[in-house]
């Protein structure tokens, strides 16, 4: 196994054509389905970067900025943005391009945390991240300050830590009615 890898090493391009199988009840493509398609193309990413299978430990918001019409190519790009120990994240970006019109759209983009594996199920070290560029370290940066939300998020809402006092001020406003009583 190599040590370090640069990003270009691991990228990872598909692009396929929306179907009407693909779409959904109101005639677009199914968001479920371009999950799948981020899911796929964020594993072969990773399993490349890193020699092994991966798994997805989590991703970090989705949101469709865009729908996508039947007829549509579709072309996900995924590259490397964060290595940790036995962990990585995986940026991928979906666009859409009418080909009669030649219009180009960005869709989505997210972030994929995936772990490798070894065959007995076991988390195994993965190469390090070559950064060459600033847009590189921009990317590593946000990867981080990302994970450390991620933790602050889950200690602050664990169930054995959360008072109920702390939060409720926060409620006013909201379209919540609550019956709660200490």
């Amino acid at each position: 196994m190599q040590k370090f890898k640069s990003a270009a090493e691991s990228q990872v391009s598909i692009t396929e054509l929306m179907l009407p199988s693909h779409s959904n009840f109101s005639g677009k493509v199914h968001g479920g389905h371009i999950l799948n398609l981020m899911d796929q193309i964020a594993f072969a990413c990773a399993s490349k970067h890193s020699q092994h299978y991966c798994v997805t430990a989590s991703v970090n918001k989705v949101d469709f900025l865009n729908s996508i019409e039947v007829g549509e190519l579709v072309t996900l790009r995924a590259s490397i943005n964060y290595t940790g120990k036995t962990s990585m994240v995986v940026g991928v970006r979906v666009e859409s391009e009418n080909i009669t019109k030649g219009e180009k759209k960005h869709c989505n983009s997210s972030y994929f945390t995936m772990v490798a594996k070894d065959e007995q199920g076991n988390n195994v070290p993965v190469p390090g991240l070559i950064i060459n560029d600033r847009q590189g370290i921009r990317r590593f940066s946000r990867s981080m300050r990302r994970k450390d939300q991620a933790v602050k998020r889950r200690s602050k809402f664990k169930a054995s830590k959360f008072k109920v006092e702390d939060h409720l001020e926060h409620l006013k406003g909201e379209n919540v009615k609550i019956n709660y009583k200490n």
